[in-house]
This record gives structure tokens, C-alpha cells and sequence, in this order.
């Protein structure tokens, strides 16, 4: 389970900006999550919570944003979004030259501190 891993290095963000900001506490850290990037948010969401105890965070909330795989068509020029984890075709034109444009993001977007 490597959201354990993932859980640890957000702490380790928002403890680090914590400190530069002169905070003493983290309220919530808001995530970004592409449904391609093979986190799995429900997952991340237990880790969080076993591992932030003890920590500045230890009443925080994790915010997770999903982000749907996004595509460019090289055929049509369109563009388009699924809630799925892959496309093989255009659904405009049914080319299969598509260029994956978003899906793939694991990033903190905020940062809430006090």
C-alpha cells in the first residue's frame, strides 16, 4: 500500500510550510488526484488519518480532489474527459492518436494553518 508512503510525504509538506508560515497547527491539506495516477483516494484517506497522530496535523482533514483523465485527439483536435482509467479511442471520431492531457496529477493545493 503505497499510500502510507504518500500520507507520510504530505505530512512532511505541510509540516515544512507549516513551520515557514510560523503556524503551531494544520487545519487541512487539499489534494489533487488523477484517477489515472494509481492512488486510490479511499486508501490515502485511511492512511492519513493512522499516520497524522501525534503530528500538527492530528486534527486535520485531507481534502482529495479527483481529476478525471483528460485527452487531446491529434485526428479532430477535440478534446475530452472519462471517469475511466484509460481511453483507446477518440469518442468524437474514433481515432486511437489521443494525448493524455490530465489524470495523472498527486499534488497539495492548499494548505489551511494556524
Amino acid at each position: 500500500m503505497h499510500e502510507v508512503s504518500i500520507a507520510l510525504s504530505l505530512l512532511d509538506i505541510a509540516e515544512e510550510n507549516l513551520k515557514k508560515a510560523g503556524g503551531r497547527k494544520i487545519n487541512s491539506i487539499r489534494v489533487r488526484i488523477g484517477r489515472a495516477s494509481s492512488v486510490v483516494p479511499s486508501a490515502l484517506s485511511f492512511a492519513f488519518e493512522a499516520v497524522k497522530a501525534g503530528t500538527s496535523a492530528s486534527e486535520a482533514g485531507l481534502i482529495i480532489d479527483e481529476v478525471p483523465l483528460g485527452f487531446a485527439c491529434s485526428a479532430c483536435k477535440g478534446a475530452f474527459e472519462t471517469e475511466e482509467p484509460y481511453a483507446l479511442r477518440c469518442p468524437s471520431c474514433g481515432s486511437p492518436s489521443l494525448t493524455v492531457k490530465s489524470g495523472y496529477e498527486l499534488e497539495v493545493v492548499e494548505l489551511d494553518v494556524e
